[in-house]
């Protein structure tokens, strides 16, 4: 069974990407006194809490502190497990937004560890964190291929067959 983590008061937390546009792999990062933990995700997943963390500092109104400028990925060997879907909530008591990430588990596994739970990973980020996670995830997706203006695919350099015109329109 991979391993659950939990951190109250994270000091580092950032998405980074690794490999060249088409073939990058996503990261989540969280560290908190000393213990760093990475977790492999999709992009899209990336993007999706990006644009949600977003959205909930702008409700929650702006960050009183100073906002982390320093999201690089801090060197790792192995990610602890992949991410299969993740949640947001958000603790008004310590006016922490909470990242919950839980582990997807390989149809092979599930047999293996039938009536155990996925391993999951709570963070409590500040709002200052949530914006820079944001700010950061938008560069990131910046190296990313283009989408198609029809079916919103990424578009190789070599071209895009779009599917929903039927292979009509080649971009």
């Amino acid at each position: 069974m991979n391993e659950s983590f939990d951190f109250e008061k994270p000091d580092f937390f950032t998405a980074g990407a690794v490999g060249k546009p088409g073939e990058r792999v996503f990261f989540l990062q969280a560290r908190e006194t000393g213990r760093l933990i990475t977790l492999k995700c999709e992009k899209e997943q990336v993007r999706a809490l990006a644009e949600y963390l977003s959205g909930l500092t702008t409700r929650l109104g702006a960050p009183k502190g100073k906002v982390p400028t320093d999201l690089d990925l801090l060197p790792f060997a192995e990610p602890a497990w992949i991410v299969a879907s993740m949640g947001v909530g958000y603790d008004e008591e310590h006016e922490r937004i909470i990242v919950d990430a839980h582990e997807l588990l390989e149809e092979e596994e599930e047999g293996q560890r039938a009536g155990e739970e996925p391993a999951s990973a709570r963070v409590r980020i500040t709002r200052e964190q949530a914006q820079a996670f944001a700010g950061r995830t938008k560069e990131l997706m910046k190296g990313s291929r283009p989408t198609c203006p029809t079916c919103s695919a990424p578009m190789d350099p070599a071209g895009h067959i779009c599917p929903r015109s039927n292979g009509h329109i080649v971009h």
